[in-house]
Parts: structure tokens; sequence; C-alpha cells
């Protein structure tokens, strides 16, 4: 689970349609916008993103890095705890 500041980041990611690449545990990578924060059909926290035209739902208890893609003022990287 992320921390309520974590949890932050990945909001303003979402509020600014940042470009973010996000690095999960089993390693894969994930480039795409940060669209909104939602639940799976799971109950899982999670990430929406969109790659190209399709969107993504990645669980947050999963993912060991947020990188903004986008220049801003907010944050570059942020690293979850595993």
């Amino acid at each position: 689970m992320i921390s309520c500041q974590q949890y932050d980041y990945l909001e303003i990611a979402c509020l600014y349609h940042f470009l973010v690449r996000i690095t999960l545990r089993d390693q894969s990578v994930y480039e795409g916008v940060a669209q909104d924060t939602r639940y799976n059909e799971h109950h899982q926290e999670c990430l929406l993103i969109k790659i190209k035209q399709e969107e993504i739902l990645l669980p947050t208890e999963l993912m060991v890095s947020l990188q903004a893609l986008s220049d801003n003022p907010h944050f570059s990287l942020i690293e979850f705890n595993a």
C-alpha cells in the first residue's frame, strides 16, 4: 500500500495529465498519460493510464516507481515501498 503523500503525487499526475513511466514489482514498465485513480473489478486501488488509445488499470500496490516524463514543478521520480 502506498502512503497518502505518495497517493497525492498520483492525483497530481492525473490532474495535469502528465506523461508518466510506471515500473511494477515484476519490472514491467508502462509509459502513458495519467488519467484517473479508481478501483478495478478486484477492488484494488489503481492508476488509470492511457497508452496510445488504450486505457490500462495498474494496481498501486504493485508499483515500484512513478516517474514524470512531463516537465513539471511537482515531482520527477517517486519510489514506493516494496
